[in-house]
């Protein structure tokens, strides 16, 4: 029997109540389809970094490295440990050792939910450049704590960087409905903006069959509200897609919807599976927490790991849920309600 190593990493917050839901779901598919996953639980978190003042050991990348892939429940208890502390000491250094550079975000109504947009046929696949940009950390300050104190915060844009993530957004365009958008501000940012649209009509000249349109990131903000059934796969930076995606996160019904992929294309390391709501601490120990972005992800990962029959009976049953009204509004069901629902969808 096929078998796949997982770590999970069940965070934060609510990251072990999804966690927990999410792998339920996914073992029971692996079951159905006739292949195993086995699964290696680390507690690397905010917890963990106020007992041993890191959020994972020294050799915790090596650790993961050995896996098929990680699935990532949520990271952040700002009350604890500055999420600047925790963001760049868990999720960052993952992404960026496993050259995680593809982060995927599908945004769709899943039947029964009622967005806040009336939005006939919204289907948007988001893809963010992952591993530098914006956030990648390179800057300082100097002159701390005196009236001259400066902070330096550097985008930085690499040819090889930004052509992989362009052409992974192409191919991706090519399996949907042939149509691109790429998201800049290059009338503000006439640098790295400039240069991500000259690359764009670069590589664009190797995809004829796909529509592209460049969107500066305040039009495409105004376009995925006015307007999102005219879009298709969305590509951006990493800053400007994390923020996108959020707008599509809300557009779907909320952050309990969101799921998202750390795709490291090459297959040289394993990619990672998380949500993107956060850890949500308000709702941490109340047993609401909506599991279906973690089990979204979950399909995801079966997917990237060559299950594909089973990644798609496991959005059957998503769809089969939430069609019956469970799940579709934040806190009126139990996490145990929608993953049993789910489960039992997953049966039929």
């Amino acid at each position: 029997m096929k078998t796949h190593s997982i770590a999970l990493v069940p965070g934060d917050g609510i990251g072990p109540a999804v966690i927990d839901a999410a792998w339920a779901v996914l073992e029971r598919a692996a079951s159905k389809h006739g292949f195993a996953l086995t699964s290696t639980r680390f507690p690397w978190s905010c917890a963990f970094y106020r007992e041993t003042g890191a959020m994972m050991p020294t050799d915790g990348i090596e650790t993961l490295r050995g896996f098929d892939a990680v699935f990532l429940g949520a990271v952040g208890w700002p009350a604890e440990v500055p999420d600047s502390v925790s963001l760049h000491g868990l999720l960052l250094p993952i992404r960026k050792a496993f050259t995680q550079y593809a982060n995927i975000r599908p945004h769709r109504l899943l039947p029964g939910v009622e967005g806040p947009l009336r939005a006939e046929g919204f289907d948007i696949l988001c893809i963010r450049e992952n591993t530098e940009g914006e956030y990648s950390g390179a800057g300082g300050r100097v002159h701390v704590g005196t009236p001259d104190e400066v902070a330096v915060e550097t985008a930085v844009f690499t040819r090889r960087g930004v052509e992989r993530i362009l052409r992974f957004g192409f191919e991706q365009a090519r399996q949907r409905r042939g149509k691109l958008a790429s998201v800049t501000k290059s009338n503000a940012q006439k640098h790295t903006m400039v240069f991500w649209d000259e690359m764009t009509q670069l590589i664009a000249a190797d995809y004829p069959d796909v529509e592209v349109t460049p969107y500066h990131i305040d039009a495409m903000a105004a376009r995925m509200v006015m307007a999102p059934e005219t879009l298709d796969v969305v590509v951006a930076s990493n800053l400007f897609g994390d923020i996108l995606t959020d707008l599509g996160a809300a557009i779907q019904g909320g952050l309990g919807f969101a799921a998202s992929a750390n795709i490291n294309p090459d297959r040289t390391a394993p990619s990672m599976f998380e949500p993107v709501h956060g850890s949500a601490p308000d709702i941490a120990h109340l047993s609401i927490a909506n599991p279906i972005a973690t089990i979204w992800s979950g399909a995801m990962m079966l997917e990237h790991l060559g299950e594909q029959a089973a990644a798609a009976d496991v959005m059957r049953a998503v769809e089969a849920a939430t069609a019956q009204g469970v799940g579709t509004r934040p806190g009126r069901d139990r996490t145990e309600t929608i993953t049993q629902a789910v489960l039992a969808a997953l049966a039929a």
